[in-house]
């Protein structure tokens, strides 16, 4: 890495003086930003993971319900935060209007969130430590088993990230954005630094309408200020739009459901008494274990991490200090209340990995910055080469054991078989099924646009059911064994033509069968 200051950066540096600016889309950042984020739609293409149940399939069903979202009623009582997230409820909806309430709708918007991801993700590594390091970074960092391994039907799921309709992965790549701009702008000087700024401000604060929780990272922000060197009276620039956003929303939030404060009340009211017994010290390794609980190489992140520190120990570069910083103000609110200040109630669960979303960006960052300042103090040119290489090496043994398990990800190859089987039938009036393969079904009796294929009715019951209900004995019954981490499906029934019920239909790989009596 080209020895830079925070300042300027190597990207950043002006070719000539006087040189002519060129437009936007024509320099080198839009053009490497473009391809990353195509990677991400190919990616999320060779995964495929079909539209998924409950929060996700909430939030899709609300945007096709808006603005009638009622927050008292099933099913949107069960998750009200959720569907009043309107950054995400907007954007899905304008998806249904362009492109119909289907598949095609929701794997569209899901892309988007991959996008602004990986993109944000770009965007600050560049602007940090150059492209030569932001570019190979973000695709290592697509190809992580936490992006790939997403299907809840195959035998590898880890988290619901990649493909997926979730608020997480767009809500970090914006407030990464977001700081990204404060990087540039502390480059710039007047009007330039202002639009950066503001731009910056936008991002981050529509962050807060995706993602609740981004708010507690917007302590940091004065730090940024103070470790790029921005003067703190240039503050406004960025709360300003942020304060615009909120205004916004709140203006939305009381034409829509009549009371301007439901999504923040919403927010706030989320959590309980935890499924499974908390302690205080499990709480506090919350990070840890949402890292390294799911996966090998998870431990990657940790790894990251401590180099960011020990890093800043050793060079006390402001580029790690602001990592350092961004981490802590989610770490230390997300810690605390998954089970530090009261065990027996947790507001959020931080040992889910996906809740840490919004500081990978700065792990990538802070971690891979570290390496090179460290490698860059090694006075002999031998090992500090020898050393390089043997990062290098590193990153291509990582590369295939990450994508190792993709081949046999089950895709959603059974739901499209199910889709082509029930276009056009009259002879099945009903369908029944728990409410997860319930929600993902509708998606299947219509074409990727939305357009009805079938025109039976879905019924549905809790998957807490150990047993058919009565009422839905007779079937047909939409079945699956699942092999990742939910709980069995009427575990204490057995289908089978033993016990009286016979197969309609089964996919090619046997994920999905459908019974009757």
């Amino acid at each position: 890495m080209v020895p830079t200051t925070v300042r300027e950066s190597a990207p950043e540096r002006p070719a000539a003086a006087g040189a002519p600016r060129r437009p936007w889309w024509r320099r080198r950042v839009a053009g490497l930003a473009a391809l990353v984020a195509a990677c991400s739609v190919v990616v999320q293409w060779i995964v495929m993971t079909p539209p998924l149940y409950y929060d996700p399939y909430y939030v899709f069903e609300g945007a096709r319900r808006w603005p009638d979202i009622p927050l008292d009623r099933w099913p949107f009582n069960e998750v009200p935060h959720q569907v009043s997230r309107i950054g995400l409820l907007l954007p899905a909806r304008l998806m249904q209007e362009l492109l119909g309430p289907g598949q095609a709708a929701y794997f569209a918007m899901a892309a988007l969130g991959g996008i602004v991801f990986y993109v944000g993700c770009y965007l600050l590594v560049r602007s940090l430590l150059g492209d030569r390091i932001a570019l190979p970074a973000t695709l290592l960092l697509m190809v992580h088993p936490f992006f790939l391994l997403t299907n809840p039907f195959s035998e590898q799921e880890i988290t619901w990230s990649m493909g997926v309709m979730l608020p997480d992965m767009p809500g970090a790549g914006l407030f990464a954005t977001g700081v990204a701009g404060l990087v540039v702008a502390s480059r710039r000087t007047g009007r330039r630094q202002t639009a950066l700024l503001a731009a910056a401000g936008l991002c981050m604060g529509y962050a807060f309408l995706i993602r609740d929780f981004a708010a507690f990272m917007y302590a940091g922000i004065p730090v940024f200020f103070r470790l790029l060197g921005i003067p703190w009276r240039r503050l406004w620039a960025v709360a300003a739009p942020m304060l615009g956003v909120l205004i916004a929303s709140m203006i939305h939030n009381q034409l829509v459901w009549g009371n301007a404060m439901s999504a923040i009340r919403s927010a706030a009211g989320h959590g309980g008494e935890p499924s499974e017994p908390v302690t205080r010290m499990l709480a506090l390794r919350s990070f840890e274990r949402a890292m390294t609980d799911w996966h090998p190489l998870g431990w990657i992140f940790v790894a990251l991490l401590l180099l960011n520190a020990i890093g800043w120990v050793v060079t006390r570069d402001r580029r790690l200090a602001l990592t350092l910083v961004w981490f802590v103000t989610l770490a230390v609110p997300l810690t605390l209340l998954s089970g530090v200040l009261d065990p027996h109630h947790i507001t959020l669960r931080g040992w889910l990995l996906r809740y840490w979303f919004p500081v990978l960006p700065a792990l990538l960052a802070g971690g891979l910055g570290a390496l090179t300042l460290l490698l860059a103090r090694i006075p002999a040119a031998g090992v500090r080469t020898a050393l390089a290489a043997a990062c290098c090496a590193l990153a291509a043994v990582y590369a295939p054991a990450a994508v190792a398990q993709v081949p046999d990800l089950p895709r959603d190859k059974a739901w499209r078989e199910l889709r082509g089987w029930l276009a056009g039938r009259d002879d099945l009036p009903v369908i029944w099924s728990d409410h997860r393969l319930a929600q993902t079904l509708t998606f299947y009796t219509r074409d990727v646009w939305g357009r009805k294929q079938w025109h039976g009715r879905i019924r549905s019951f809790p998957h807490e059911y150990r047993a058919i209900p009565v009422i839905a004995e007779d079937g047909p019954f939409l079945y699956t064994r699942w092999r990742g981490m939910e709980p069995a499906m009427v575990a204490n029934t057995r289908l089978s033509p033993e016990n009286g019920y016979r197969l309609l239909w089964r996919s090619s790989d046997g994920l999905l069968e459908l019974w009757a009596r």
